[in-house]
């Protein structure tokens, strides 16, 4: 088993509409990236499991909500492993989109 990859947003917004944001908005900040594709996601209060595609692999994760950070953890298969730097990227500058307070 890999090392997962993890990503840490600040924000603050406060866990209640931090949850609500990525609830109603990780579908629109994932469709900019379209080798990213979404196939699961299950909440459970502030937590979110999830399973994801991406390059025809499937990849594994969870996003806790806090007051004043999210923490993402994701399990990449052994050929993302090699893009996980650009995957980090990417979900830490979608992440402060959309948890930047408004």
């Amino acid at each position: 088993m890999s090392k997962p990859l993890i990503v840490t947003v600040p924000h603050s917004l406060g866990k209640e509409e931090a949850t609500n944001r990525l609830k109603n908005g990780l579908a629109r900040a994932t469709s900019t990236l379209p080798m990213l594709s979404f196939e699961e996601e299950v909440w459970t209060g502030d937590r979110m499991t999830f399973k994801l595609r991406a390059m025809g692999q499937e990849a594994f994760g969870n996003v806790d909500v806090a007051d004043k950070d999210v923490r993402i953890e994701i399990t990449l298969p052994w050929l993302l492993q090699r893009f996980a730097e650009m995957i980090q990227g990417a979900i830490q500058s979608k992440g402060q989109v959309l948890l930047e307070k408004k």
